[in-house]
């Protein structure tokens, strides 16, 4: 995180290390991921000025719906942007080449904007609103054709020139030192003391009025990240997707929130909440909950089936973890895949990489059917999500 130039409130102070606490609030040093010893860019007065905010959600209406994302401070954006596609999936088989393809190829060049142009709006003039204009969706549209390409392609919303941050092409072999891969993982090179996996978590509930709260908090693991001295949090794991590429709207800057991944997303149906769902997963979380929405939606689909359906995902997308990686041409695929299908997408030009079934997304969700009855749905993959009615 950004060192926060301004100081708290009048007549408030922030909190403060204990006079014996190892190295002094000013000086104190922790290993990170480098094996090295660095000083934060934390302070007191930063965090003691730091307040949570009420932010607008980006909307859009789909099917007599209005689904909302967080904003461009997340990656929430590129859902509604490969809604705003427009293509008639209704009559492609949810398990056909013909909608993996057009599902992969409506998510390289919304992913591409989140490349140019996602950022903190407080900080940055994220054009929020011009990916979701029809005109320029129309004008993104006509990029998808029947072959998969593979460069990254950003549009120019309101006429502005795209800036991307420098990615790492996995085709061309590793960026750097083995510890550079590490941070995806947040766990530290030093400090590892155990071969587990970790993951974003994602916590949905709905009470019996229907109201709804979900939530994917993930970043500043125990096990993992160096923890302040004194006041005890561990440090987040979400500052490495700023960038340092000037003039972008994701640069470093003071006070500034980087932009994550972190994207729940909810559903109302006449004004009232109906569905909400999300997933752990990175740079995913908005294909695989795509997926989701669209074979419940389009292909009428049942919460918990929809949540099972094979699931696929492009690995165009850069990563935004360090060092930012993608592989060209590459859609990764469950092995539960139907053989033509794989062998259909092949001649359309994917590179197809198959890994095992059940091991991409772990959608959870919760809806409200006729007679406010709550249903929920929870994802078989990794045998660590629950539907609980009490």
């Amino acid at each position: 995180m950004a060192r926060d130039p301004g100081g708290p409130p009048a007549g408030r102070r922030g909190p403060a290390l204990p006079p014996g606490a190892p190295g002094g609030h000013r000086t104190a040093e922790q290993i990170d991921a480098t094996g090295r010893r660095h000083r934060g860019l934390l302070t007191g007065a930063g965090l003691a000025g730091r307040r949570a905010t009420v932010q607008p959600s980006p909307s859009f209406d789909h099917r007599g719906l209005t689904v909302h994302k967080a904003g461009p401070c997340s990656q929430g954006p590129v859902f509604l942007q490969q809604l705003l596609r427009e293509f008639d999936v209704t009559g492609m088989g949810p398990r056909s080449a013909e909608f993996v393809h057009t599902v992969t190829e409506a998510a390289k060049p919304a992913f591409a904007d989140r490349e140019a142009w996602y950022g903190d709006p407080a900080h940055a003039q994220a054009p929020v609103t011009d990916p979701l204009d029809p005109a320029y969706t129309a004008a993104r549209r006509e990029l998808i054709g029947s072959e998969a390409p593979t460069e990254l392609r950003p549009g120019s919303p309101g006429g502005r020139i795209p800036v991307l941050p420098p990615v790492h092409d996995e085709s061309a072999g590793p960026a750097g030192p083995s510890w550079l891969g590490e941070p995806e993982e947040g766990i530290a090179a030093v400090v590892r003391s155990t071969a587990a996996r970790g993951d974003t978590c994602c916590v949905t509930a709905t009470d019996a009025r229907g109201n709804m709260v979900l939530a994917t908090p993930g970043g500043g693991w125990l096990k993992s990240s160096p923890v302040v001295p004194g006041p005890g949090f561990p440090l987040g794991t979400r500052g490495q997707m700023a960038t340092l590429t000037r003039g972008h709207a994701n640069a470093l800057a003071p006070g500034k929130r980087p932009r994550t991944t972190l994207s729940p997303t909810l559903v109302l149906r006449e004004g009232r909440p109906a569905l909400e769902f999300g997933t752990p997963g990175g740079d995913q979380q908005d294909q695989w909950a795509l997926q989701f929405f669209l074979r419940h939606i389009e292909h009428g689909m049942g919460l918990q089936e929809a949540v099972e359906a094979r699931t696929f995902h492009t690995d165009r997308v850069p990563t935004s973890f360090t060092p930012r990686r993608f592989t060209p041409g590459t859609v990764t695929v469950e092995s539960g895949m139907p053989e033509e299908t794989i062998e259909r997408l092949r001649r359309r030009g994917h590179q197809v990489r198959a890994v095992a079934d059940y091991s991409l997304s772990k959608v959870c969700v919760i809806g409200l059917a006729s007679g406010d009855m709550v249903i929920a749905a929870a994802s078989p993959r990794g045998a660590q999500a629950y539907a609980v009615a009490d």
